[in-house]
């Protein structure tokens, strides 16, 4: 181990046992190394094991899961053997940690001030007065509205990207010499990610922070990382420095990723997106593990497994034929820029939502706060509508209100037409048909998916309450077309949602939405869980499903890359109004309004 390195990996192996009394290795001699006060990025596809790797340098591994071999170094001592008791204190005052799921890893009947503040007591020391300014100066520094008010908030009161505000609080309160961000800015918005980007940045440069970076947005590692590792299938495949790996990507694995970015470039064609999925930790392949989906695969690829090999200095590879360019999939077709639509699916007017305050001895009128102001918006068949702006904004209230979704006390007024029938008055057998024509793909899966069902009981229970004239044999046949479509592997409909990562479960609530066949799908961030080879991969099937059944999309989403390619026309929304609205060419190539104007510079670039 360097003197410049904070914590190194070495030879990391990790087992699960499985039910049946196997053993799988998910993730199989991992070597890595974070310098002091560097950022050092882990990237890959779901399911290809980096979670499972920040969890094991915590020693936070799943009951069933256990580190087979391997060191975890932090300025030399190993943590593997020292005792748990010691290990507590090393949580939080040395290493710190950003989950991936807040909704999850969040305590749901504690504040999120009380959550903060433990980690200042308990490594900081502070108590009473100087605890409570040092839980809402944090909640302040990581943009936290109202932090005043906000720290005396259970997290469900929160919207997604608060939540993971609040988690990057938790992480930093204890100023650790480490910082594991497992998709840190995932459920954020562009303005507030370049916030919290700046901060870890500022940290990092006045207390020599060091950091791993767990995430799938490609544009976030060229701003954060100095130093980039690239992950498969439980493996390193390429390590570099971020310069060097984005100017010359060397693995056909980093290409083919870099390739499926969305932008708009590659609007009007099909995303160059990976075939196939990431194997199971289980399944015996021979040679590279990469070949079967690899654009360049050749017989000596499966004969023997190749290892990390220096292809220039400080850039290392594990490929067999480094040199080959790698083409480009035939999908990558050119498209019709204009498409034609067809008549309107949801017209919306005048839409407001008005949810009740807690302090109930103020009159009814006073104790209601508005969440949207008079919005109108009309989405025709085949066409996609981007609904942008900040979290909190109101743009999921708004998908919810129009389709009836939100809590009976919640006060929603105006008019929402869905294939003519007015959603907010219709009785029961109307809502029926409402909802097999309108569905909504949740920004949060892991709390949208029932966690007693299996995949395929989730996907069925929607076919048999949408439709019932469907036969046992049309459904199977549906579940399995659908899965397949959306990356979900057979073997995988009899697990549970708990047996997925974050972007496999966001996958299942896709499958979910597009099993009855809709007309009209809200999309609440589709691809915010997702990598950049799955997110090609679901946004090419969107557009196939939008030019062989006209369906029509609401995209609610902060990913400006996806709306440069996808969205037809583009609203964005601010403080529960729209500022701003027109075609994606009028919208992001020449915006009037100062506040897109600032979303639009927010966005980080490759």
């Amino acid at each position: 181990m360097t003197p410049e390195s904070i914590l190194k990996l070495n030879g990391l192996s990790v087992e699960i046992e499985g039910s049946d009394g196997g053993v799988v290795l998910p993730v199989s001699g991992v070597s890595l190394e974070i310098p002091k006060g560097k950022t050092v990025a882990l990237v890959g596809e779901s399911g290809c094991g980096k979670s499972l790797t920040a969890l094991s340098i915590m020693r936070l591994l799943p009951e069933a899961a256990r580190v087979s071999s391997g060191t975890d170094l932090l300025l030399g001592r190993d943590l593997f053997p020292i005792p748990e008791r010691e290990m507590r204190s090393v949580r939080g005052k040395r290493i710190g940690m950003i989950f991936q799921e807040p909704s999850t890893s969040m305590n749901p009947v504690m504040t999120v001030g009380n959550q903060i503040g433990e980690v200042l007591q308990a490594h900081c020391g502070l108590r009473g007065k100087e605890r409570r300014t040092a839980e809402v100066e944090w909640l302040r520094r990581v943009g936290i509205p109202e932090p005043e008010r906000r720290v005396d908030s259970f997290p469900f009161q929160l919207s997604g990207g608060q939540k993971q505000r609040c988690m990057i609080a938790m992480a930093l309160a204890g100023r650790p010499d480490l910082v594991i961000a497992d998709e840190p800015t995932t459920a954020l918005d562009v303005t507030v990610q370049k916030q919290i980007l700046e901060l870890l940045l500022s940290l990092q440069a006045s207390t020599g922070l060091s950091m791993l970076l767990i995430t799938h947005d490609l544009a976030v590692v060229r701003k954060m990382a100095h130093e980039v590792a690239l992950m498969y299938a439980g493996e390193i495949v390429e390590k570099a420095p971020a310069d060097e790996f984005f100017r010359h990507p060397v693995h056909p694995y980093a290409k083919q990723l870099l390739a499926a970015m969305p932008s708009s470039r590659s609007r009007g064609k099909r995303l160059a997106s990976i075939p196939g999925t990431v194997p199971a930790p289980g399944e015996l392949i021979t040679g590279c593990r990469f070949a079967p989906r690899c654009l360049q695969s050749a017989p000596e690829c499966r004969a023997a497994l190749c290892l990390l090999k220096e292809v220039s200095p400080g850039h290392f590879c594990s490929c067999a034929r480094p040199e080959f360019r790698v083409p480009l999939p035939d999908d990558t077709r050119e498209m019709p820029r204009e498409k034609p639509l067809g008549d309107v699916t949801l017209d919306a007017r005048e839409i407001s939502v008005e949810f009740p305050s807690p302090h109930r001895f103020l009159t009814r009128r006073k104790c209601r706060s508005v969440a949207v102001d008079k919005v109108s918006l009309s989405i025709r068949a085949g066409e996609t509508l981007a609904l942008v702006g900040e979290s909190g904004s109101g743009k999921t209230t708004f998908g919810r209100a129009v389709l009836r979704l939100l809590p009976r006390d919640t006060l929603v007024t105006g008019k929402s037409e869905i294939l003519g029938v007015d959603s907010l008055r219709a009785r029961r057998r109307e809502m029926l048909g409402i909802r097999r024509s309108a569905q909504m793909i949740f920004q949060d899966p892991f709390s949208s998916l029932d966690p007693r069902m299996t995949v395929g009981e989730t996907i069925l229970e929607a076919l048999e309450s949408l439709r019932p004239d469907l036969g046992e044999d049309a459904k199977r046949e549906r579940i399995r077309k659908v899965a397949e479509r959306v990356g979900i592997r057979a073997d995988a409909l009899r697990r549970y949602p708990h047996e997925f990562s974050g972007g496999q479960r966001q996958r299942i609530a896709i499958a979910r939405a597009l099993a009855p066949e809709p007309r009209l799908v809200i999309c609440d961030e589709p691809t915010s869980a997702l990598d950049v080879s799955v997110q090609a991969q679901i946004i090419n099937l969107l557009e196939e499903i939008q030019e062989e059944s006209g369906i029509a999309f609401l995209l609610i989403t902060h990913n400006f890359g996806v709306v440069e390619h996808i969205a037809g026309r583009v609203a964005v929304m601010r403080r529960g109004r729209i500022v701003e609205a027109g075609t994606a060419d009028e919208v992001l190539g020449n915006p009037r309004d100062p506040y897109t104007k600032t979303l639009l510079a927010s966005v980080p670039r490759l």
